[in-house]
């Protein structure tokens, strides 16, 4: 399976697909930065969310990057298809992790945090930072494999998906929605980081909200390759 990964993962990078999603979504970021100097937890929660997409759409690239008969024939050389489908989303999550730390990087090469609006210091702000950044790894994931080729089959069919998800969790996850838990809780941890007053967020309680949201969306993949593989 560590060979499964290491290919997937060479194929991503070879290509120079992942190239478009991940200078869209800095590019972005970037400009949000570019409005001024903010508090780190603030802007980390903001960049989180612009993130997801970008998570998600390269996990797509990332699984649709391999020929549908080398993908059977890793099911084959594997012994089973599960295997097979855990090797290409630990490729997506191994892919996400050094977007992650750019977007982490990004606002202090160009100047759009301070620590002199408030909130917590250094160290405590990164950390809340990456949990941010990391809580949104596994739902974009999730999404981005629901948009792979192999469940949606057509490439307009594959972007409605895609665009759809980010859309639903994007209204569905505002703080106050009557379902929230619909979608993950990206917005309500970009507004709690947004708490001028925040030394510590409910970590605990929105790590679960959104690895529960990913496992039932990773279930219905599931079902649905072993119905296509």
């Amino acid at each position: 399976m560590t060979a499964l990964i290491r290919l997937r993962l060479t194929g991503l990078t070879r290509t120079g697909r992942a190239i478009a999603p991940i200078l869209g979504g800095l590019a972005i970021i970037g400009i949000i930065y570019g409005g001024g100097p903010a508090r780190p937890t603030e802007a980390y929660g903001l960049a989180a969310i612009v993130l997801f997409p970008v998570l998600a759409w390269l996990t797509k690239i990332l699984l649709d990057v391999e020929p549908d008969t080398q993908r059977q024939l890793s099911v084959v050389l594997l012994g089973s298809w599960r295997r097979e489908i855990l090797a290409g989303l630990l490729a997506a999550g191994i892919a996400s992790l050094p977007v992650v730390g750019l977007s982490l990087l990004l606002p202090w090469i160009i100047g759009g945090v301070t620590l002199s609006n408030g909130g917590p210091s250094l160290l405590p702000a990164l950390l809340l930072g990456l949990w941010a950044h990391l809580i949104a790894v596994p739902p974009a994931v999730a999404l981005g494999a629901l948009s792979s080729r192999v469940i949606a089959v057509s490439a307009g069919r594959a972007a409605a998906v895609l665009a759809g998800g980010v859309v639903l969790v994007l209204v569905l996850g505002i703080p106050g929605s009557p379902v929230p838990w619909l979608a993950p809780p990206l917005l309500s941890v970009a507004h709690t980081l947004a708490d001028i007053q925040v030394r510590a967020a409910p970590m605990l309680p929105f790590t679960g909200w959104a690895l529960v949201w990913t496992g039932v969306v990773l279930v219905g993949y599931g079902w649905l390759r072993r119905t296509r593989t």
